[in-house]
């Protein structure tokens, strides 16, 4: 593996960290309806446990209400269950073949628990990313003990692989100050 490559590497893993973190924010609930927030919820079908959005259409009736559409008509009570059961403090009601997933407003208090939780999510993401810079630097160190690479190369390597730990973490402040805002705005 050449220095080029252990760059390369480990720019594309931080980019990698960044996506993640966007990912799961999208699960943590803002005033907004969204069908993401359903992704997590797994149903019993026959027997296991499958995500909601395959025995299910999941889409927007309003901006504060999620429509769930079961494909099968008798799998619309264990739906139901399942949105009930999931830790996202939502009350689903069924209206014939249509499941209602209206979205609770909340209060300053829960705003200000979700903010935490945003912001512990974005420090594990920056964690995750200074460690992707240490084991990169690591690689870098091992090629100049093995005599594949020079002191110079490593200290540029190390510089430019710095600027890409700069570039995520400051993608994952803004990242977590977007989520706050929308989670503020009431």
């Amino acid at each position: 593996m050449t220095i080029a490559d252990i760059k390369k590497n480990t720019e594309t893993k931080m980019g990698q960290s960044v996506a993640a973190l966007s990912n799961s924010l999208t699960k943590i609930r803002t005033g907004r309806a969204s069908p993401a927030l359903l992704d997590t919820v797994q149903v019993d079908y026959y027997g296991s446990m499958v995500p909601l959005s395959q025995v299910a259409n999941v889409s927007l009736l309003d901006a504060r209400t999620i429509s769930v559409q079961p494909w099968e008509k008798q799998m619309a009570p264990k739906i139901e269950k399942a949105i009930r059961d999931s830790d996202l403090g939502l009350n689903p009601s069924s209206m014939g073949e249509l499941i209602r997933v209206p979205m609770p407003p909340m209060s300053e208090e829960r705003r200000k628990e979700l903010t935490k939780v945003v912001r512990s999510e974005g420090e594990n993401a920056k964690v995750a990313v200074r460690n992707l810079r240490r084991d990169g630097n690591e690689a870098i160190k091992k090629l100049v003990k093995d005599k594949l690479a020079s002191e110079d190369d490593q200290k540029r390597a190390e510089a430019e692989i710095q600027k890409f730990t700069d570039k995520h973490i400051a993608d994952i402040d803004k990242v977590v100050a977007g989520k706050e805002q929308d989670i503020m705005a009431v």
